[in-house]
């Protein structure tokens, strides 16, 4: 029973280090949709590219975290007999010790804190790329006349006049 504790008490160390790698992932994506929305407004092309190029590394990167934190919930859930779905961190801060719960409930508290943040600048980050491509839609729509059939002008007698060939560039070569 002693060694079952102590590999408990092991592997709970080593999610307990996998989930602040979590916490600190979830920071970096909060400082990431910041300098993202910063980029946009600020139509820097090409600090943008980089900006994507390196958060498609660190999501790459991140799989290897991931992987192991399901990994230990695996073993986690063969330890204590449950099945891998029930494993969750209110029913391990229910079973462990003293010492890592205080751990577990505080490692719990700042990913949820963390994560409903996230929520919100990725909701903020998507409101602002879904307003600037309406925007460009508008603009592209007016630009090229695309939004009327005809355009209707007034000569100096007030009679209409429509005008339904004009274009404002000039397609033929």
């Amino acid at each position: 029973m002693k060694i079952a504790t102590n590999e408990m008490e092991n592997k709970v160390d080593e999610l307990l280090a996998v989930l602040e790698k979590d916490i600190q992932h979830i920071q970096q994506c909060l400082s990431n949709l910041n300098k993202l929305r910063s980029l946009v407004i600020k139509r820097d092309d090409t600090t943008l590219s980089k900006l994507l190029e390196d958060i498609q590394s660190e999501s790459n990167s991140y799989k290897n975290n991931e992987l192991k934190r399901q990994s230990l919930r695996k073993e986690l859930a063969k330890l204590i007999c449950c099945d891998f779905k029930q494993m969750t961190l209110s029913r391990l801060e229910a079973i462990v010790p003293e010492g890592q719960k205080s751990q577990v409930i505080s490692r719990k508290t700042k990913l949820r804190e963390s994560t409903e943040e996230l929520k919100k600048e990725h909701l903020s980050t998507v409101l602002l790329l879904s307003e600037c491509a309406r925007f460009n839609n508008l603009l592209l729509k007016n630009i090229f006349n695309l939004s009327q059939v005809e355009t209707i002008t007034y000569n100096s007698d007030g009679m209409a006049k429509r005008q339904n060939d004009a274009a404002f560039v000039n397609l033929r070569f």
